[in-house]
């Protein structure tokens, strides 16, 4: 049954964000050319990670278990931690509506958002994306499936958020340094 509930979990992540790719791109109105290959290379990035990682589970490396125990809360856990991903992701999304491309574009009308979960955090999409791949390596009960269902998105999303700030300083220059000052990258608080 937890297989299962997985495989939807996955299948509603793959659904969305072919979703997101397919009707959330930029138009001929907006801002275009700042992307700069980013979102190929998380495409590339996040589908590797996510067959990589599966396939690594699969091996049974006992010694990279997270939990060398019959129970199996961490699998669980993996499972929330997934869902909540997925769910938030799809919830910040809808919040900033049509000013939402999956490229990096300046739509007509931009203005930089700051209310909300975006006055302590300016990507809380790449940060719900990023706990759904927290989730899936901790559902894969593997250390090793862990490291790589996370460190390469999470380096991927790193990269694009480095196009996304200097697309975003350029158009709007002292006001989302402003911003960039009062907020955090990724981790409300912390970082």
């Amino acid at each position: 049954m937890i297989q299962i509930f997985f495989y939807i979990l996955m299948g509603a992540w793959l659904f969305t964000e072919v979703f997101y790719k397919s009707q959330m791109s930029s138009n001929n109105s907006d801002q275009k050319g700042k992307d700069k290959s980013s979102l190929s290379l998380l495409w590339i990035v996040i589908i590797s990670s996510i067959s990589l990682s599966i396939f690594v589970s699969y091996i049974h490396f006992e010694d990279f278990n997270l939990m060398m125990t019959t129970q199996n809360w961490i699998i669980y856990l993996g499972l929330v931690v997934l869902f909540i991903g997925i769910l938030t992701r799809f919830l910040i999304i809808k919040s900033l509506g049509k000013y939402f491309t999956v490229d990096v574009t300046i739509r007509q009308g931009h203005k930089i958002k700051k209310d909300g979960i975006y006055s302590v955090l300016r990507h809380p999409s790449y940060a719900a994306s990023l706990l759904t791949f927290l989730g899936l390596g901790l559902f894969l009960n593997n250390w090793l499936a862990l490291f790589i269902a996370f460190i390469p998105p999470f380096l991927a999303f790193l990269y694009r958020i480095k196009i996304e700030e200097k697309a975003l300083t350029e158009q709007f220059g002292q006001d989302y340094l402003d911003y960039k000052k009062s907020t955090k990258k990724l981790i409300p608080y912390i970082y």
